[in-house]
């Protein structure tokens, strides 16, 4: 597996709960054919949303079972065991949100201690200005563009701040010379990656509106081809 992907653009990392949960490993293999060499896994834990699709033991056994770079979204309201447990795991990048996380500071540099990347995530209320005096500790920022563990409910849209948001923050990071990576998470379309993905965001996760798991090789190729006509 290649891990210059991190310093790709338009990265399309496809959200592990959008797969068939009950042949996860034959989907993912699908993936893995298809190009793609990301994924993206949300933990919740009952608690900060009203949503738990996956465990941690899921997490682990398919960890043993692909060399996709692993990108978790911790969606928690107390993150000791559920990031230790990750660490052991071996996944390339841990996520974590500001609004649950009393230690921010102290929270990125255990990550990275471990050798692995650190971001905060914000839901999509959330203002940028918790970002202040961390962001150059961050390897990535997750926007959440819809409310996090909503995604089932056909009411829920992306924000109308959305844009703005991701704007906003592109130019937080472009005038202070960093590197850290935007992502972005909820409702994400096609129309999402043609607007943002040859400057403003860097990584996409790509769930239902994207992909069709009945059709996983289609719906890749469809992204990829989207994916190389905007970066052009």
């Amino acid at each position: 597996m290649s891990k210059d992907i991190w310093n790709r653009k338009c990265i399309i990392s496809p959200s592990l709960i959008t797969l068939d949960l009950l042949n996860l490993e034959s989907q993912v293999r699908q993936l893995e054919e298809a190009g793609i060499e990301m994924l993206h896994v949300d933990l919740l834990d009952g608690y900060f949303s009203p949503s738990m699709p996956i465990g941690l033991d899921v997490v682990r056994q398919l960890r043993r079972k692909t060399d996709l770079e692993f990108d978790v979204h911790v969606m928690v309201n107390s993150y000791d065991y559920f990031i230790d447990e990750l660490l052991d795991i071996g996944v390339q990048q841990i996520i974590f949100h500001a609004e649950t996380e009393p230690h921010i500071d102290r929270r990125l540099n255990m990550i990275h201690e471990h050798g692995v990347r650190a971001g905060i995530a914000l839901r999509p209320a959330t203002s940028l200005t918790v970002l202040d005096y961390v962001l150059d500790k961050c390897d990535t920022i997750l926007l959440m563009l819809i409310n996090p563990g909503y995604a089932g409910s056909r009411t829920e849209r992306q924000v109308p701040y959305a844009e703005r948001k991701i704007k906003e923050l592109r130019k937080m990071i472009d005038d202070r010379g960093l590197k850290t990576k935007i992502e972005i998470d909820g409702r994400i379309s096609p129309a999402d990656i043609e607007s943002f993905g040859s400057h403003d965001v860097d990584i996409f996760v790509a769930g239902s509106t994207c992909i069709n798991r009945a059709d996983i090789p289609g719906s890749i190729k469809i992204i990829n081809e989207l994916r190389d006509n905007t970066l052009r």
